[in-house]
């Protein structure tokens, strides 16, 4: 949340000039978003992407998708070839229901919502419903609990660097509807054990979503390229639904997610109804009433531009850098990625000294990357293009290790910071 600054709201607008001119200078300590030190949520996949995507964007920036079946039928028709392609990559089975949401929050806070109200309807006897999360899961699942009335059980720590199948399934009570996996989450990267949590869901007849909103669109083409990935999606037998961003790894514009749901019996109980004012019918699948058609006309423009091969191409390059990430490492000493993450995101641990310092240090030389506190860590974010600043990255790593070794970085005291 925001106050107001000292600018109030003046009776004549100011010309165009001195409008440009004030934003300039508001925007003049922004970083680019596509610079290639930005090792943190930087989703580049190339300039011809970027180009494809902002003309998708700009052509339907005026229109309103809660119009799409009126006003904007384009928008519907995007929205649908989204959802069929996500599904096919997600091995959804024939009758899933998907919807574009705004992000990956409102994807998590809609599949908990229709978790729970599946739940009122065959679970009537559950008074308080509590959802069991692993440590690693993203804040969006408590987010939702506090919104949606559930009790949320997130466990205390994070065995083998994944969820914590052994906890989870002692949480499991009469109250308990729902059950979360990620495909990976944020913090440690690597994926949960998802067949057990898959059988787990149906051995007590629970709601088994996975959160796959930053390995959605990367996961599946790992296997596409042959490398050994656990098995994350709709194949699963017990998975109800998934989310993945495609505002992240799907390179759309800001502002879109998926919500896949296994079929329609769970799907019914997703959107929202109402027509008891002199409006008449209002109905929204998600949270969002208006919602701009640019994101999803964005959305379906990458995908069919892309293709399947544009995407395993680009996660081709990021795994690439991965592992020379991996080894300039080993050649350091003294630093490396914590277990064996699937994906394009990792964390990176010290062995010797802060890794907050080593951060510190980095940023002095304009590297942008997250942090994490469990354990005191780097978590780097790859995308297509940084295979050019590797070398670059790894020779100002082993100049700043050294200078930690010799006690010359101290670290400031930052640490993970995610907020708006």
């Amino acid at each position: 949340m925001t106050q107001g600054s000292n600018r109030r709201f003046s009776d004549r607008g100011l010309d165009r000039a001195a409008l440009d001119a004030e934003m300039d200078e508001f925007r003049r300590k922004d970083r680019p978003w596509n610079e290639l030190k930005n090792l943190r949520a930087a989703y580049d996949a190339g300039d011809d992407v970027t180009q494809v995507v902002n003309a998708a964007y700009l052509a339907h920036i005026g229109d309103n998708v809660i119009y799409s079946g009126t006003s904007y039928p384009s928008l519907r028709r995007y929205e649908e070839g989204v959802v069929a392609m996500v599904g096919e990559m997600l091995n959804a089975p024939e009758g899933a229901v998907g919807s574009i949401t705004t992000g990956g929050t409102e994807s998590i806070l809609m599949a908990v919502k229709t978790a729970r109200d599946w739940a009122r309807a065959t679970k009537p006897r559950v008074a308080v419903p509590e959802m069991i999360v692993p440590r690693t899961a993203h804040p969006a699942f408590t987010k939702a609990g506090e919104l949606l009335g559930l009790k949320v059980v997130r466990m205390s720590s994070s065995p083998d660097h994944r969820a914590d199948l052994e906890g989870m399934t002692r949480a499991i009570n009469a109250n308990t509807i729902m059950l979360v996996g990620s495909a990976p989450p944020y913090p440690l990267a690597i994926v949960d054990p998802l067949p057990e949590l898959s059988s787990l869901a149906q051995a007590h007849e629970l709601w088994l979503h996975v959160d796959g909103c930053v390995g959605g669109f990367v996961l599946p083409f790992v296997r596409e390229l042959g490398h050994k990935v656990p098995d994350f999606d709709f194949g699963l037998p017990g998975v109800s639904s998934m989310s993945a961003d495609l505002h992240k790894y799907g390179y759309s514009g800001r502002g879109a997610s998926v919500l896949m749901i296994r079929n329609e019996a769970l799907a019914k109980h997703q959107g929202f109804t109402f027509d008891a004012w002199p409006g008449g019918t209002y109905y929204t699948a998600n949270v969002a009433g208006s919602r701009n058609g640019g994101a999803v006309a964005s959305s379906y423009a990458v995908m069919r531009y892309l293709g399947r091969a544009g995407y395993r191409e680009r996660v081709a390059a990021m795994l690439e850098s991965k592992r020379r990430i991996g080894e300039g490492f080993e050649r350091i000493g003294g630093i490396h990625i914590l277990g064996k993450p699937e994906g394009a995101h990792f964390t990176v641990v010290t062995d010797e000294v802060d890794a907050y310092a080593v951060g510190d240090g980095l940023g002095d030389r304009g590297w942008l990357f997250a942090r994490g506190k469990e354990p005191r860590a780097l978590e780097l974010q790859l995308n297509a293009r940084h295979g050019a600043i590797v070398d670059e990255f790894l020779g100002d790593l082993s100049e700043v290790m050294a200078l930690a070794r010799e006690g010359k970085i101290k670290s400031r005291g930052t640490g993970p910071v995610y907020i708006s």
